[in-house]
């Protein structure tokens, strides 16, 4: 397969944990015989800082003639604390959201064997945690009209749905529900807000398309606890914008580090992959940022395009290397590999499965072929 992918590293540690991504993607271009070409844009602060804006044209137009989006991570502290700032990183995200129509956001929250004792919680209560969330991405709060009063006292933001945004993304988690475990939760407060009423009719309505799904419903701080307290009761969740952003950072802190998680954002043309962490400015250049969850939304977008085979190869390409604990400092204070030895290491670790009888155990190490 041959696909043109748009490379957008960002801000703080984003250039660090997507090259080991494109590294990722490179092992499989060689093992499966694909050909990716890669070509690179700036977006949020350092485009700001060269271009003027977060989301130059430039960027756009390479992302809407790419198949794909491979993207690092956004934001700097020197706006982030500077509340008067008129244009900021995070709107170049926003924006390009908005334009290429991502209107889903897809978070696995799935936690691994070999992390269970990193995670807050206890084991028994996060053992076998895997589950979806299906976010609705260009709506709600973060895309309503804003308002602020000439004094600068009194602000407003409007939360809007229509039924065709909610529609577009309920048809998708319902399918995900039918292809893993037959549950969905919609996530709302509808015992509140006009815009949860509305996300209750319409799904219900499309529910009864889906027999087969089971559909229940929980109010948002309702489920901002059951996810905390017993997260294995969940298969796919479904939620608007503002609460999909919290629940699934929530969600993140569950596996024990939210350098894990991926995420794709796709609509009907175009798709994006991303970590769901942010910038991180305070690791940026030291090596020590975990690139798994970039590595793993680089295997989101494999399996988009219909390469399972491929995009599980580079999950268990991760796999081995948080069971022989090569992994960085998040996720083992004593550890002494860096952001590009992980990388190093799940890239060369990258074989076809129907192989992975020959590989050695003996020989997996930083820098050791592992095929015999």
């Amino acid at each position: 397969m041959n696909l043109n992918i748009a490379l957008l590293p960002g801000d703080g540690i984003g250039p660090e944990v997507l090259a080991q991504a494109v590294k990722c993607l490179q092992a499989i271009e060689e093992t499966f015989n694909h050909q990716f070409i890669y070509r690179e844009a700036q977006v949020g602060a350092i485009a700001i800082d060269r271009k003027g804006k977060p989301l130059p044209d430039s960027t756009l137009k390479l992302c809407q003639e790419a198949d794909a989006v491979l993207f690092g991570a956004i934001g700097d502290p020197k706006y982030d604390n500077n509340p008067n700032a008129k244009v900021r990183p995070e709107q170049g995200l926003l924006e390009l959201r908005k334009q290429l129509g991502l209107f889903a956001n897809i978070r696995p929250v799935k936690v691994f064997p070999a992390l269970i004792k990193n995670s807050p919680l206890k084991p028994e209560i996060i053992s076998g945690t895997d589950f979806m969330i299906y976010r609705e991405l260009t709506g709600g709060i973060y895309f309503g009209e804003k308002h602020l009063n000439e004094e600068g006292t009194v602000a407003s933001d409007l939360c809007e749905y229509s039924e065709k945004e909610i529609s577009r993304i309920a048809h998708l988690a319902f399918k995900a529900a039918k292809n893993r475990r037959n549950k969905l939760t919609l996530v709302d407060k509808a015992n509140v807000l006009e815009s949860s009423r509305l996300w209750r009719k319409v799904v219900t309505k499309i529910g009864e398309s889906y027999p087969e799904v089971s559909l229940d419903y929980m109010f948002v701080d309702n489920a901002a606890m059951q996810i905390i307290l017993n997260p294995k009761q969940f298969d796919v969740i479904l939620t608007e914008n503002m609460f999909g952003d919290i629940i699934s950072d929530e969600g993140s802190v569950i596996g024990g580090s939210i350098g894990l998680l991926a995420s794709a954002s796709v609509g009907e043309e175009s798709a994006m992959f991303e970590p769901i962490h942010g910038s991180y400015p305070q690791a940026k250049g030291l090596d020590i940022a975990n690139p798994v969850a970039s590595i793993l939304s680089a295997a989101m977008l494999l399996e988009h395009f219909g390469l399972f085979e491929e995009a599980m190869a580079v999950r268990e390409a991760v796999d081995k290397s948080l069971k022989k604990g090569i992994v960085t400092p998040d996720l083992d204070a004593k550890s002494q590999y860096g952001t590009h030895q992980v990388g190093d290491f799940i890239a060369e670790n990258i074989v076809d499965i129907e192989d992975d009888f020959n590989m050695n155990d003996e020989n997996i190490d930083l820098g050791k072929s592992t095929i015999i």
